[in-house]
């Protein structure tokens, strides 16, 4: 590691690092407290019950069996909350052994929140944050930790279309905030901003804080437009003996919706001929995927040193063909505390291998249109292949080809914490993160697929990525009779960078190498530059350095106050333009030390306002950009011009919430109201003033609105049954506030035969995702369609050409994005037992059915070789396929998303083991929806890539349903937890 600039330990961070820790005082005698909390109403243990020595951010919360451990004053106060309980505080008055009792009281718990940084108490926010726990997680068997927060989260959507084990959700913190298809919620994960989530098993995940709202997530400037996840992992814990738990689980999944398309008796009884066999292509290239897990975890501690060592292996099957990956993961948290605790280490490692078989969720599309009545072979063996335009074989293509990958992830972080004066801590961060992914794919020179015209053709590609975090801030809480005044300030530095290198040629003598025999392609000796594609990108070391400061002030049972001021610099912006300011204000107003008769335990008020800002995820955007060509002996054109005032993308955002707790009842709503400006976009300029005619921009503007809502009610009674319901619903409504064009409709099917019909308009001053076309009004005898003349001027104008003419029939259809989306848990205790329900629904959004408009017409001329979608939707005498409103569906869906049982073994005090559960689950029970297609769920970025053609994704195009989706799957999952 060297002392330079550029490095992680640059000047400013030495100098702010070295101010921070360079006092030392001595301070008090401490003394050891340690006991056991338990339910005073059955006499249960409490895991995970909040301690913290009031006054002070001291803590610690109890083990699975309640014990807890900590150091404190010996005139110090003990301020214990936990859900569903009362907020207790005990006096230790020189005692090292307490035993507490807690008292059920859903109406009082205020936990500590994580707000990056620091924390502050439930009662005290000014942000809008939502807070989930291990105990709120969705249940069954989760390897992608976003799974885990699906429908939790009021304004958090999470979607991912189908079940394919290699691909990630799509997820938003209320809606769109950028045109930048990459762009997703910053993760910070134990501190670290910017951490990936490829390195993190969901079985290590303690808790995770939602940051919302524009005052939330000012404090990380630059990175907080998206809003901000962060994410807890579970610690060892102070004091706690050697401690031994162990899970293994059993999946398997089945298919859970097909897309119905004709058998081979019904595709014969139309018109096609028959090629002898009933296949059920679905069936075919799907299987029961079975997947396991087993995760092991070892902790201990003494008292001033703890442990905490997990290992994850999983073995994860797709219900398509040869898909699955092979993935071990082990993290460790070491902790220790020095000179009276005054000094605090904290130092965690991960590491995470997983081997990949992506296979081809392509063969999904080629399923649902190859002939029914084909056979999977010949009687020699070799793959059935008629020869036809986009339509092959889908067995062949899983069982003729490969695509391997393997994904290696890294990351370590330190952290210092030490105590310079009472009530003012200096904290230390450093952290560093690799990531590194190979994939190889071979065609067979027998695949007809993609591979047969090159003779075999072989794909080899690596990337790595390297990520550094050095952080230093100081904090200052002091609190005085009726006033506590909080401080952080410090300083933020971070670097990444990217490469990659890519080769694919063809032309081999034999398929036996696969994509190992890459060096002897026959294109190297032919010199056909045109055929052999290489590709070598590596980025500049991207850097964003940045100052904060945040004061919290609050008055006892009056009123929080809270401001934050960030500023940050980027090298990915343009030159001119690279530093920008983050400022945010916000306040909670306890009403109830107003309106003292009302029979509530919390009432506020909040209200906060704040600048967030976000860069591009891709480097270079600012800089002039060329291409090079092999053709002519070897061309370079510049691509785009460079934009020197090229600067951050700016919400800002106000937000308006409040909180109730009335007894077991509690609700939080919040109202928000955004803009989002300088949205950076390719536009096309001037070639008189620049070369090329297109830069890039800050030209884009987006306009926001919603509403979040979050209830939840406790039910308990003297037979030991409790049930505790809660709905999250939420809306929103974003229009596109600036663009370089009025108005542009673009979104293609990407399908055979749908022409160049563009489906999606997006018009200033209008609502992102709108669906465009004409509207369906009938066949008429050729088995044409009809279409409707909307605007009743005696002309009909429906070609794609005329979308936007003043006179055009096209109309809107219906949108892409939801207009409502609800989450609704049931959480019910009987004695040992426990059942968790948890429904999720999304409602107000259309879907374009692509495999309808593609392939549900009876064309008598393309029945031989395509296969028929067939739904009740279908039009009698429609021959022709042309887009209009016949294909949009409303797809409005209600699915229990899961549906668990568990049981707790009931256990002597003297057994070796401390617990035993076993837990049956089954995902995706069942959906309620209109749709027929085989996927209600919303689809917010439209693109897709294959073999043989390929679709840029785009934030702009939401709603259209591709037939390449890979299908929703039904999960069933048996699992057992063992705790020593």
């Amino acid at each position: 590691m060297t002392l330079n600039s550029k490095g992680l330990l640059n000047k400013p961070f030495i100098l702010i690092s070295l101010l921070m820790l360079v006092s030392f005082s001595v301070i008090g005698q401490k003394i050891t407290v340690t006991g056991n909390i338990t339910a005073e109403d059955d006499g249960s243990a409490l895991p995970g019950v909040n301690i913290v020595e009031k006054g002070t951010t001291n803590g610690t919360v109890t083990d699975i069996v309640g014990n807890y451990i900590i150091s404190v004053d010996p005139d110090a106060v003990l301020v214990l909350s936990f859900l569903g309980y009362a907020t207790l505080e005990v006096p230790v008055d020189g005692k090292v052994l307490i035993d507490i009792q807690l008292e059920v009281d859903v109406s009082d718990h205020w936990p500590i929140i994580n707000i990056g940084y620091g924390n502050i108490s439930y009662n005290e926010l000014t942000y809008g944050i939502s807070r989930l726990t291990s105990s709120n997680y969705n249940q069954g068997y989760i390897y992608e930790p976003t799974e885990l927060w699906q429908g939790k989260v009021a304004g958090l959507s999470i979607y991912k279309r189908g079940d394919n084990p290699h691909e990630e959700s799509v997820m938003r913190i209320r809606g769109l905030t950028t045109f930048d298809e990459e762009a997703a919620p910053l993760i910070v994960i134990d501190g670290v901003p910017m951490a990936t989530l490829h390195n993190l098993d969901p079985q290590d995940i303690e808790s995770i804080n939602v940051l919302k709202d524009g005052s939330a997530t000012a404090i990380y400037g630059m990175r907080g437009s998206q809003g901000v996840i962060i994410i807890t992992t579970k610690q060892a814990i102070y004091g706690r003996k050697i401690s031994v738990s162990a899970n293994s689980e059993v999946a398997a999944s089945v298919i859970s919706k097909k897309q119905p398309v004709m058998t081979a008796s019904e595709h014969i009884a139309a018109g096609a001929n028959d090629l002898g066999s009933s296949t059920d292509w679905q069936d075919e290239i799907t299987r029961t995927g079975i997947s396991t897990g087993h995760h092991v975890t070892i902790s201990g501690a003494s008292e001033s040193s703890s442990f905490r060592a997990s290992t994850h292996i999983r073995q994860v099957e797709g219900i398509l063909l040869n898909s699955g990956f092979n993935q071990i993961n082990t993290r460790v948290n070491l902790r220790h505390r020095a000179i009276d605790d005054r000094l605090r280490f904290d130092f965690n490692i991960a590491v995470t291998n997983r081997k990949s078989n992506f296979s081809f969720p392509d063969a999904f599309r080629f399923a649902n249109v190859f002939s029914p009545s084909a056979p999977i072979t010949f009687p020699s063996g070799d793959y059935y292949q008629p020869i036809l335009f986009d339509n092959f074989n889908p067995v062949a293509i899983l069982k003729q080809n490969v695509n391997l990958g393997r994904r290696r992830n890294t990351n370590f972080g330190a952290k210092i914490d030490f105590d310079i004066l009472d009530g003012l801590t200096a904290t230390v961060s450093v952290a560093q993160q690799f990531e590194s992914n190979f994939n190889g794919k071979y065609y067979s020179r027998n695949s007809l697929y993609e591979g047969y015209n090159r003779g075999g053709l072989a794909q080899r590609y690596t990337d790595d990525q390297s990520f550094t975090l050095g952080e230093s801030y100081l904090t200052y809480y002091k609190h005085f009779i009726d006033l506590t005044l909080n401080v952080v300030a410090g300083y933020s530095y971070q670097e990444d960078r990217f490469e990659s290198f890519g080769a694919e040629l063809g032309d081999f003598p034999s398929d036996e190498l696969g994509y190992n025999a890459i060096g002897y392609s026959a294109d190297i000796l032919t010199g056909e530059e045109y055929l052999i594609d290489i590709s070598s990108t590596t980025s500049p070391i991207n850097t964003i350095k940045g100052i904060f400061l945040r004061t919290t002030l609050s008055l006892d049972d009056i009123a929080t106050f809270n401001v934050s001021l960030r500023r940050d610099q980027s090298n990915k912006l343009g030159e001119n333009k690279q530093s920008g300011l983050f400022p945010s204000a916000g306040i909670n107003l306890n009403l109830l030390h107003y309106l003292k008769s009302l029979n509530l335990s919390l009432l506020n008020m909040r209200l906060g306002y704040g600048v967030t800002g976000s860069i591009p995820s891709q480097y270079g955007l600012a800089n002039q950009r060329f291409d090079y060509s092999f053709q002519n002996g070897g061309t370079v054109r510049m691509a785009h011009d460079a934009n020197p005032d090229l600067k951050w993308e700016q919400k800002k955002e106000l937000n308006l919430g409040i909180d109730v707790n009335a007894g077991p009842f509690i609700a939080t709503l919040d109202l928000y109201q955004r803009t989002t400006s300088d949205i950076i976009n390719l536009v096309r300029i001037d070639p008189n003033d620049f070369s090329t005619g297109e830069r890039y921009d800050n030209i884009g503007g987006l306009k926001s609105r919603g509403m979040e809502l979050m209830l939840s009610y406790y039910l308990g009674n003297s037979n030991n049954i409790t049930w505790q319901p809660s709905i999250v619903l939420s809306t929103s409504r974003t229009l596109l506030d600036g663009f370089d064009v009025d108005q542009e409709v673009r979104g293609t099917p990407g399908i055979a035969g749908s022409g160049n019909s563009q489906l999606i308009r997006i018009a200033k001053g209008e609502k992102i995702g709108e669906i465009w076309g004409p509207v369906f009004d009938g066949v008429d005898a050729n088995g044409y369609a009809i279409f409707r003349d909307t605007n009743g001027d005696g002309q009909l104008l429906i070609d794609n050409g005329t979308a936007l003419d003043p006179n055009t029939d096209f109309t809107s259809l219906g949108n892409g994005i939801p207009s409502w989306e609800l989450g609704w848990s049931n959480q019910i205790r009987y004695r040992n037992w426990e059942l968790n329900m948890f429904f999720r629904g999304a409602f107000g959004h259309s879907l374009v059915n692509r495999a309808r408009l593609g392939f549900e017409p009876l064309d008598l001329g393309a029945v031989n070789s395509y296969n028929r979608v067939v739904t009740d939707k279908a039009v009698d005498g429609l021959t022709s396929s042309q887009f209009s409103s016949l294909y949009v569906e409303k797809a409005d869906f209600l699915q229990l998303d899961n549906i668990s049982l568990s049981y707790s073994l009931p256990l002597k005090t003297s057994s070796w083991m401390k617990s035993l559960k076993v837990n049956m689950t089954v995902q995706n029970a069942f959906t309620i929806t209109s749709y027929t297609g085989n996927n209600p769920e919303p689809i917010l970025v439209s693109g897709l890539s294959s073999a043989t053609f390929s679709v840029s994704k785009d934030v702009l195009t939401p709603g259209i349903d591709h037939v390449s989706n890979y299908a929703p799957s039904r999960t069933f999952m048996f699992s057992l937890s063992l705790g020593l």
